[in-house]
C-alpha cells in the first residue's frame, strides 16, 4: 500500500486525545510520516459510530477508539465483525483489568481526564505565581510561597521553579550573588520552605562559559571563570548554613530527580 494511503480514525466520546497520543506513538515506531490521523470526538450515539466505521472502511482505514460507555464500545465491537474492520479498544482491557483485580465500578463517565477541576487551576495559579516571582522579581510575595528555591546562577532555578509548579507548587526563585544582601523576606522565612542549589564548580563554570557563547559574549569573561564560580559557590554555602534550609548538588541530577527530592521533603 503507498504511504499517502495510510488512514488511521481516532475516536471518543470525549477530546480523543488519549486514543490519539497512543496512535501518534505507534506511528513513530515505522516508516509512516505521511500517515494521517481523522479524529471523531464526542460521538453520543450508534448511529454516529456505523457512519464513521463505514467511512473507515471506504478508506481502508483501521480505528482507534476510546469509548467509557459500555453501549457504544459495544456498538464499535459489532460494527467492526459486520465489516471486518480492524478497531483497537485502547481503554477498554485496561478498565477491565482495574474492575476484575480490585472488584471496583468505573464512574463511566466520558472526559474524566480533561475536566477543569479545582487541581486544574491550583496548578494554573502554581504556574502564574511562579512566572510572576521568577528570579527575585517579587520578593514581597515569598510568604505565599510553598517553595523558595536558591542558587548562584545558572544551577537551573527556573526550569526547577516551572517543573515544580506544574505539580501544583507556588516557587519563588531567587538569585544567590556575592556582591548583594539577601532580602529581609528571605532571611524570615520558614527553613522549611528554603532549598538551596548547589554544583559542581568546574562544571558551573562549563556550563556559564557555553552561555556566554550563545548570547555573542568573550568566553573569558569573569561570569565564567573558575575562581569566580568558587566564589559565589562559598558564599552560597555560607548563606544556606545561616538560614539552615535543605541543600541539593544538582549536578548529576535531572530536573525531575530534583524535583522529586523535593517534594519528598516538602511531605515530611
Amino acid at each position: 500500500m503507498n504511504e499517502k494511503e495510510r488512514t488511521i480514525f481516532v475516536c471518543s466520546d470525549s477530546v480523543g486525545e488519549t486514543a490519539e497520543a497512543v496512535v501518534k506513538a505507534t506511528i513513530r515506531q515505522f516508516n509512516a510520516h505521511h500517515t494521517r490521523i481523522t479524529r471523531y470526538a464526542h460521538i453520543k450515539n450508534e448511529e454516529e459510530i456505523r457512519f464513521l466505521m463505514e467511512e473507515a472502511v471506504r478508506q481502508g482505514a483501521f480505528v482507534a477508539y476510546t469509548l467509557v460507555l459500555p453501549e457504544l464500545r459495544e456498538m464499535m465491537m459489532q460494527e467492526a465483525g459486520r465489516l471486518k474492520l480492524n478497531a483497537v479498544d485502547i481503554m477498554g482491557p485496561v478498565m477491565q483489568a482495574f474492575i476484575d483485580t480490585f472488584h471496583d465500578s468505573p464512574k463511566r463517565e466520558a472526559g474524566l481526564l480533561h475536566r477543569l477541576d479545582e487541581e486544574y487551576y491550583r496548578r494554573v495559579e502554581a504556574i502564574e505565581f511562579t512566572v510572576r516571582c521568577d528570579d527575585g522579581k517579587d520578593m514581597n510575595v515569598i510568604p505565599q510561597a510553598d517553595i523558595v528555591l536558591l542558587g548562584v546562577s545558572r544551577t537551573s532555578k527556573t526550569p526547577l521553579s516551572i517543573y515544580l509548579a506544574h505539580k501544583g507548587y507556588k516557587v519563588c526563585n531567587y538569585p544567590i550573588v556575592p556582591d548583594i544582601k539577601p532580602p529581609r523576606e528571605l532571611l524570615q522565612q520558614n527553613k522549611s520552605k528554603l532549598v538551596g542549589l548547589t554544583m559542581d564548580a568546574g562544571q558551573l563554570s562549563k556550563i556559564r562559559t557555553e552561555r556566554l557563547k550563545s548570547v555573542g559574549l568573550p568566553k573569558g569573561a569573569k561570569y565564567a571563570s573558575l575562581e569566580r564560580v568558587v566564589e559565589e559557590l562559598e558564599f552560597a554555602q555560607d548563606l544556606y548554613k545561616e538560614l539552615g534550609c535543605m541543600v541539593i548538588d544538582v549536578t548529576e541530577k535531572a530536573i525531575e530527580e530534583t524535583a522529586g527530592l523535593i517534594a519528598e521533603s516538602y511531605f515530611k
